[in-house]
């Protein structure tokens, strides 16, 4: 009973976040103009994107950077490994979801045969025998269901999203396995860690954007939207 109160409690202080957010920001917008325009929001989005830069530079890419730097190739990997092992139960579940059994029998195929031969995910056996890796959300399933994105949305630490993928971010987290752990220090150190490693696999990227794209917001809404109806649509 006390995790479903914190899932409802959580789920709708996120959703008063993003509301009161996007209700905000629209106030310099014209009617209609979430229709025509994936991005009404953009003074708030750019205002926020900046923010997120600067934590970002301030704290996220020094540490990552450091982690990418000391720590072996192999560890990060075997990190890399665990964490996607854990995803992809989660992945599983929305590709059921979605109607495609095919995939989410691969996705538990990936999690049991990970998890045993590999070591409790440090090892990915399962890509090289020919069984691919997914990544699936809830927000995906959402927009498979005939959801649609709303606007472009740039959230506090999380980045981009819209306004479909915001309000589907509160069961993606109370989802995670991680959330599930009740000793807290372990769980803290597991998001964090989970954190430095995908931000560390994020180096060689950030530093091309900023190089290359002339507006690396417009250059990342715009990537960002692009990849998420790709994916939604599996490519197609």
């Amino acid at each position: 009973m006390n995790g479903a109160k914190i899932f409802i409690r959580m789920t709708l202080r996120w959703c008063c976040v993003v509301m009161v957010t996007a209700a905000a920001a629209g106030c310099a917008t014209t009617p209609g103009s979430a229709i025509d325009n994936p991005d009404p929001f953009e003074r708030y989005n750019r205002s926020m994107y900046s923010f997120n830069k600067g934590v970002d530079n301030a704290i996220l890419k020094p540490v990552a950077t450091a982690y990418a730097d000391i720590l072996p190739l192999f560890f990060q990997t075997m990190v890399g490994n665990f964490f996607g092992n854990i995803g992809d139960v989660w992945t599983a579940v929305n590709n059921a979801l979605q109607g495609k059994p095919r995939e989410a029998t691969t996705d538990a195929m990936r999690v049991i045969f990970n998890s045993t031969f590999g070591l409790a995910g440090l090892i990915d056996i399962c890509t090289p025998a020919g069984l691919p890796k997914h990544e699936e959300d809830f927000g995906q399933t959402l927009g498979v269901w005939g959801v649609k994105s709303g606007p472009y949305v740039v959230l506090p630490v999380f980045g981009s999203s819209t306004l479909r993928d915001s309000l589907a971010k509160p069961v993606d987290l109370a989802a995670d396995p991680v959330a599930q752990l009740n000793h807290v220090p372990s769980r803290n150190v597991a998001r964090a860690m989970r954190l430095v490693d995908d931000r560390a696999a994020l180096l060689g990227t950030s530093s091309i954007l900023d190089d290359a794209a002339l507006d690396p917001y417009e250059f990342t809404r715009d990537a960002y939207l692009q990849r998420r109806q790709s994916r939604i649509s599996d490519g197609e």
